[in-house]
């Protein structure tokens, strides 16, 4: 069974229920989860309120030797790791891997950046004074992740908060217990002490509530959708809570006239399917100029009848399943809807056996008010449009609640900057389809998110600056 860790140790739910864990390309059950409610959430909470009296005073130096073991441990178990991902999420065993080498890369570089929290000297208008500014860790933190990137998603919170010096109440997906749980134990095998972290598996109404309510907790980070992103800037308005929130993304591709048409085209249907479309940065609104129109959508539709869709854990597999039955339906349903506003659907092909599997899917003549347009996919669908006028197709980018990501390609450095300084996006990836980096700020604009992750931006979201002002210095 998958426990709850709380206060060192791994604990069942107080209310005794459990749940299944399933696997998404056999729904088979893997595990039984401990379900956690509201008192799983209080307790973890005391122990982390705790334990910050002496996290927080710990030398940073130290803190910074636990996080660098940890990412040593993950490195080295980084096969036994990536299997139970694939298990869980579904996601090819190259990419879950890759996730959690990452992992490992985010509590690597917080352990070396936690030293740099430098704070400043102010030269003061007055003689008699002196100024200074220093750092110090929040208190207790609340982090909520998504299944889409089980290791990753934590480890990027958890590595800055905890080199900041804060304790954590952190609750993983349901959907992907397994390799929350092995992140904790990277941690405990690395010496991290009792109720620094401590994890919850279990309801998510009352956790968050919790969460928010309790007066120990001074921030939530949550990764997830921007629906319930906004339920906890609502509940937090009433408790002042403290917030970062990485939510949805719909992000369009600009492609103009000059670049390489057939390596774009298939990079175009790997860069979309890669978790078979359930990332926040992935790629969705492919804008095709008019000139490499016909030529960009027969490369990608001969590409995307060659993704082996399958079974995770055999080494051919380009692409999995989606993660539940639910998250299948709503995919299936977009693609539905836009078939029938006039799309054109080209698919590829999937397993004729159990698994919530979607064909990956390129649509064409999409009408610019269906879901596959509007909504956030999160799954393997490509809209394709075409376009010649440079203002329009900045206009049609950028009319979207959601301001994550975005990609630009071309070759003309002129266009380069002006679409990159005109989309209204936290990110914009030029040429590459990868604009993050564990170094570089993570964060949307609009309605994609508050605050950043990642990059010495990460680290400060998790400290309070303090002025210290000195008078009568004569």
């Amino acid at each position: 069974m998958i426990l709850n860790y709380i206060n060192g140790e791994f604990v069942k739910a107080q209310s005794g229920k459990t749940e299944k864990l399933v696997n998404p390309a056999t729904e088979e059950v893997i595990d039984e989860m401990a379900w956690g409610d509201t008192d799983d959430c209080k307790a973890a909470i005391d122990a982390a309120q705790s334990a910050f009296k002496t996290w927080s005073k710990t030398n940073i130096y130290q803190r910074a030797v636990i996080l660098k073991k940890a990412a040593d441990i993950i490195r080295a178990n980084v096969e036994a790791y990536g299997k139970d991902t694939v298990m869980e999420s579904g996601k090819p065993m190259a990419e879950a891997k890759g996730e959690w080498l990452v992992s490992a890369n985010l509590f690597e570089w917080y352990a070396e950046e936690c030293k740099r929290a430098y704070g400043k000297t102010i030269p003061a208008a007055r003689n008699d004074k002196r100024m200074m500014t220093i750092w110090q860790p929040m208190g207790v933190v609340g982090v909520i992740t998504a299944w889409n990137f089980p290791s990753y998603n934590p480890a990027r919170a958890w590595a800055a908060a905890l080199a900041a010096g804060c304790t954590l109440v952190t609750k993983g997906s349901e959907f992907t217990a397994l390799t929350t749980n092995n992140l904790v134990k990277a941690l405990i095998e690395a010496g991290l002490p009792a109720g620094v972290l401590n994890n919850l598996v279990g309801e998510a109404s009352s956790i968050g509530d919790e969460l928010l309510a309790n007066a120990f907790v001074k921030k939530i980070s949550f990764t997830g959708s921007t629906r319930v992103g906004k339920i906890l800037m609502d509940g937090a308005s009433a408790t002042n809570t403290k917030l970062s929130l990485e939510l949805g993304g719909n992000a369009p591709v600009i492609i103009t006239p000059d670049v390489n048409v057939e390596v774009l085209a298939k990079s175009s249907v790997i860069a979309k399917l890669r978790n078979a479309g359930q990332v926040c940065v992935a790629p969705q609104r492919y804008f095709v100029h008019e000139k490499i129109y016909d030529q960009f959508l027969a490369i990608a539709s001969d590409a995307i009848k060659n993704i082996k869709v399958g079974y995770g854990w055999e080494a051919d597999t380009n692409m999995g399943p989606l993660i539940n039955q639910r998250q299948q339906q709503q995919v299936l349903h977009i693609i539905e809807d836009a078939k029938s506003g006039g799309a054109v659907a080209t698919a590829g092909n999937i397993p004729s056996t159990k698994g919530w599997f979607v064909a990956p899917t390129i649509l064409t003549n999409v009408d610019a008010q269906t879901e596959a347009v509007n909504k956030e996919i999160f799954g393997p669908v490509l809209p394709i449009i075409k376009w010649d006028n440079k203002n329009e197709v900045v206009e049609w980018a950028n009319n979207t609640p959601y301001g994550l990501a975005s990609y630009v390609w071309t070759n003309n450095l002129n266009d380069a900057f002006f679409y990159s300084e005109a989309l209204e996006f936290g990110m914009v990836g030029v040429n590459e389809w990868a604009p993050h980096a564990t170094e570089a700020p993570f964060g949307g604009w609009k309605q994609s998110g508050l605050g950043h992750e990642s990059g010495s931006e990460g680290l400060y979201e998790y400290m309070e600056k303090k002025l210290i002002s000195f008078g009568g210095m004569v």
